[in-house]
């Protein structure tokens, strides 16, 4: 049986797999991350280059299981909670966001690793040390440039979240000012919803 290959090169051992993350020059595509054996969970493919999830803060993991129960039990029916799901953005940009909504009637079976674009009502990043300027910067240029309507930011302050609420701008193909959420999150786009971020700091 033959050693696979990833971008042209034999991968011969789980320990080779590791030195193939460096990027063959042109970066490989979204749909590599499909092919290339053994790679860990949350692994992102952000302008050409594979980027590994590294282990998150107790905070990331309790807001994102807050959004992700209210976001389940408000939004309606044919919308789809998803957690850490990737988005296939163009030929070279694959980024799993924290939580998507998706349009449901485009779903196309349990096998799927990835959705269009054009599925998704909204994208959120809660910001991690390691990830501050990709959450920040590029993941929000590379959402707003194929035309994810909404896009949360979620920061931490002490011991408080702080939810960046963007929206798309038609005209510039940017999201604009945010409104900026404390103790509640409350919003009518895309979703009506309402969340109590102080319940955070009550657990």
């Amino acid at each position: 049986m033959s050693a696979p290959t990833v971008a042209g090169k034999p991968v011969s051992s789980r320990a080779d797999q590791w030195f193939l993350l460096q990027p063959p020059p042109e970066g490989y595509t979204a749909d590599d991350l499909d092919r290339i054996p053994d790679l860990p969970p949350h692994t992102e493919l952000i302008d050409g280059s594979v980027v590994l999830g590294s282990p998150q803060k107790l905070f990331h993991m309790l807001v994102l299981k807050l959004l992700e129960r209210e976001l389940d039990r408000q939004v309606p029916e044919h919308l789809l909670v998803a957690r850490e799901f990737s988005v296939k953005l163009a030929e070279r940009q694959r980024p799993e966001p924290d939580l998507l909504l998706v349009r449901t009637d485009v779903l196309d079976g349990f096998d799927q690793t990835w959705v269009p674009p054009a599925a998704v009502q909204l994208a959120v990043e809660v910001v991690s040390p390691e990830s501050e300027i990709r959450d920040r910067e590029r993941k929000p240029e590379l959402y707003a440039r194929a035309g994810i309507p909404h896009f949360w930011r979620v920061e931490q302050d002490g011991d408080e979240a702080v939810v960046y609420v963007h929206e798309l701008d038609p005209a510039s193909g940017r999201y604009g000012r945010p409104s900026i959420h404390r103790e509640v999150l409350k919003t009518t786009v895309p979703v009506d919803i309402e969340i109590d971020l102080a319940g955070l700091r009550r657990r």
